[in-house]
């Protein structure tokens, strides 16, 4: 499993650099270069930081592309935002799509712990378990079920 969660975060890793390789040339061009290095690290650790919570709650991180726009439009031209716009759309969409199959293949729960119930619906509860449990507090009458069958 350790693999596994090292293999996803090397993936995270790739969408941020492939937003920042592609938009990074279209900073603004009419600064003087210190404050374009700026720009472009800024850029980069909006990137970064925009991945990082994509991978570990991906549950509560409602439009990521528009809010990583919004992080990074001021470091660019109005001529170029709408392709900074549409690289970061593109490339955050890949990144949601890769996220959801690694849910959906169970094989990635956010990087938080989820309690291992399932609601009334048959959906999977979202609340984080008790410390050192697999259950949280709604469904921690399920846990000493468990222990009795066993």
């Amino acid at each position: 499993m350790d693999d596994r969660v090292a293999e996803i975060q090397a993936g995270m890793y790739q969408y941020s650099r492939a937003i920042y390789r592609s938009i990074k040339d279209l900073t603004d061009p009419y600064v003087d270069a210190p404050t374009q290095l700026e720009y472009r690290r800024a850029v980069l650790e909006a990137c970064e930081q925009t991945m990082e919570r994509l991978a570990t709650d991906p549950h509560y991180f409602a439009n990521p592309d528009r809010t990583l726009f919004q992080d990074i439009r001021r470091y660019f031209p109005i001529t170029n935002q709408a392709h900074v716009a549409w690289a970061v759309n593109k490339v955050v969409g890949a990144a949601c799509d890769f996220i959801q199959d690694q849910i959906d293949a169970g094989a990635f729960d956010g990087g938080v712990a989820r309690c291992r119930a399932t609601t009334r619906k048959g959906k999977p509860c979202q609340r984080t378990p008790l410390p050192e449990r697999e259950y949280c507090p709604s469904h921690q009458h399920l846990e000493q079920r468990s222990k009795v069958a066993a």
